[in-house]
């Protein structure tokens, strides 16, 4: 099992990943059968080639984007992220805030994610 600062680790990379807008680097980042749900509420994407379709679905619907990490808490080998991701497009910049838990591996690669957010947690600017 990694360590706490290794998963925070692979947290780091995540976001430069989702920063990069690179939509096979961040499915790189997951296992070949990861679960991932954002949010919680749709559909899962299962499977890299699934979580590579919705990154490439969210960089061709927007400008730009910026995600930030405000607060990483580890436990064994889950870790839940408190984040906030500034989404540019049409002339306006949509904010969401929310929650992502995700499961790690023992190789550092995500097993799952689940974003925890709704339309109470957007906002326009």
């Amino acid at each position: 099992m990694l360590t706490g600062d290794q998963v925070r680790e692979r947290i780091a990379g995540y976001v430069d990943a989702i920063n990069s807008r690179d939509p096979h680097a961040i499915a790189d980042l997951f296992t070949d059968d990861a679960v991932h749900a954002d949010p919680v509420s749709n559909p899962p994407n299962l499977g890299r080639a699934a979580i590579t379709t919705f990154f490439e679905s969210g960089i061709a619907a927007s400008d730009g984007w910026t995600f930030t990490a405000k607060a990483v808490h580890t436990c064994g080998d889950h870790v839940a992220v408190d984040f906030a991701i500034a989404v540019e497009g049409g002339g306006t910049t949509m904010t969401i805030d929310g929650i992502e838990v995700f499961a790690v591996d023992d190789d550092g690669r995500f097993r799952s994610v689940h974003a925890y957010w709704d339309d109470a947690d957007l906002t326009f600017g």
